[in-house]
């Protein structure tokens, strides 16, 4: 049996600001539980919602030296879905309103937390064969595995996995004040360590000191190779090529299931989606004030509305995407000009453009179960879970060839009958267009090989159970 620890900042259903939540809350449970007895830890935030708080109990406290200060501990632990989640506690370092404040704090209380979580474990009664840790915000702990926690007999051999969900995000700041703050000695402050352009960079040092360092598409494990999306590290990525691995994300096949999905208007599966799939796309024409048409192309987007997700080259061919035969549903929020450039196209095409600048669960479900592509030209993509969940939903995503979406969609072969989806592979508006105006033609031109795609898709299994097994084949070597 190997005891396995999950150390991160995040994790459903708790505490939730991306994708790195989904992984950590979601995948433990898929694991063998004959083989693996896996285990997490995540911050006991003020902002956790007061259901879970109530629930937790109380296992300890202790307290321990951060920079100049002694800092309290407390350790809660509760079980959820057959998954013992523990939590650290601090009021100091865990008050606000959400989990992320200014760097320069984050950088202090995830010190702390590194620290905190590595004391914490000898009073829990369960010592883990490996500490799988997840982005810069528990950079530190390989770190301090081979530093300060190495010398005590109960610490020696563990091992450590340091999984990378976006590599643009590393915790960096002023190299003498984490060095005060981490207690770490001047040695770990040079460039083969935790030092990069003068400042001090927590992901970079986990990523040095972890016994196994993997990241969320194999693709993106390679594209992070190299200058373009190697944010600065690519040189040392390529250092640690022979302990680098990609495995990618699953989603949740219980939650995202067109069969017995209650927030969509019309359930369906793979076999009878030919009959089923349509009335949701007139429920949310209905809803959204669109014209009402079964057979019209509808493009979906769920995103985050930033520059990393491509939205510069969808703004540069905006209106030649519009046209008569096209409705385009858009729903999220981010960069204030994507924001205003949805509204005034909502405003524009009232008939065929639905902008919903904000989130909702209910609706991204609706989106995903009526459109029938769904866009995704994103500059770099680690791993990418709407295109999961599009291909779960029968439908067909358009994508850049780029990190996880390059291994989860396989382009439509029209020669061979093959494909999942539509892709296109240099950053480019006309490129992308194209590809755009080609699904069109199919779907509108040979429906026949339209409905086998999406055929394809529904097939697909991206759950977490095909991760987990990846990750125990890992696990199995350290």
């Amino acid at each position: 049996m190997k005891n396995v620890l999950f150390i991160a900042s995040e994790a459903v259903p708790f505490i939730k600001t991306g994708g790195l939540a989904d992984v950590v809350g979601s995948l433990p449970k898929y694991f063998n539980k004959e083989e693996y007895d896996v285990r997490v830890m995540i911050p006991k935030y003020i902002s956790i919602p007061w259901e879970y708080r109530e629930k937790m109990i109380y296992k300890t406290h202790f307290y321990i030296d951060l920079a100049w200060r002694s800092q309290y501990v407390g350790v809660f632990e509760l079980e959820y879905n057959g998954v013992i989640f523990y939590f650290i506690d601090n009021e100091f370092y865990f008050s606000g309103s959400k989990p992320y404040s200014w760097i320069h704090e984050d950088i202090e209380k995830f010190a702390f937390f590194s620290k905190a979580a590595l004391s914490a474990i000898p009073v829990l009664g369960f010592r883990p064969d490996i500490i799988h840790c997840h982005d810069w915000q528990t950079g530190l702990i390989p770190v301090y595995l081979k530093e300060r926690f190495s010398e005590g007999e109960f610490y020696r051999g563990i091992k450590s996995v340091m999984t990378i969900h976006n590599l643009k995000f590393q915790g960096i700041w002023n190299l003498k004040k984490v060095k005060d703050i981490t207690g770490l000695p001047d040695y770990f402050f040079t460039p083969d360590k935790l030092e990069a352009f003068d400042d001090a960079n927590y992901l970079k040092g986990g990523i040095v000191y972890a016994d196994r360092v993997t990241t969320v598409s194999s693709t993106y494990a390679e594209e992070i190779k190299t200058p373009f999306y190697g944010e600065h590290l690519d040189g040392l990525m390529n250092a640690r090529a022979n302990c680098l691995s990609g495995i990618v994300n699953g989603i949740d096949y219980d939650l995202y299931n067109p069969e017995t999905d209650n927030m969509i208007f019309a359930k369906y599966n793979q076999v009878t989606f030919r009959k089923e799939k349509w009335k949701n796309k007139v429920g949310l024409q209905k809803q959204l004030g669109l014209t009402e048409d079964k057979n019209k192309f509808m493009i979906g987007i769920v995103s985050r509305l930033t520059d990393q997700k491509g939205f510069d080259l969808i703004a540069y061919v905006m209106d030649q995407i519009c046209c008569d035969d096209v409705q385009l549903v858009v729903l999220g929020t981010g960069e204030e000009k994507y924001e205003n450039m949805f509204r005034h196209f909502d405003w524009k095409y009232n008939d065929r453009v639905s902008a919903n600048i904000y989130y909702s669960d209910e609706l991204s479900h609706k989106i995903y179960a009526a459109c029938d592509a769904f866009l995704m030209p994103s500059l770099f993509e680690p791993c990418g879970l709407s295109q999961l969940m599009s291909l779960r939903y029968g439908t067909v995503p358009i994508v850049r060839e780029t990190g996880g979406l390059k291994d989860t969609v396989e382009p439509y072969n029209e020669y061979e009958s093959t494909g999942t989806g539509f892709s296109f592979s240099n950053y480019n508006a006309h490129e992308m267009l194209g590809i755009i105006n080609y699904a069109k033609s199919v779907y509108y031109n040979n429906k026949r090989e339209w409905n086998k795609i999406v055929d394809r898709a529904m097939k697909k299994d991206f759950s977490w159970s095909n991760s987990a097994r990846k990750y125990e084949d890992l696990y199995k070597y350290m």
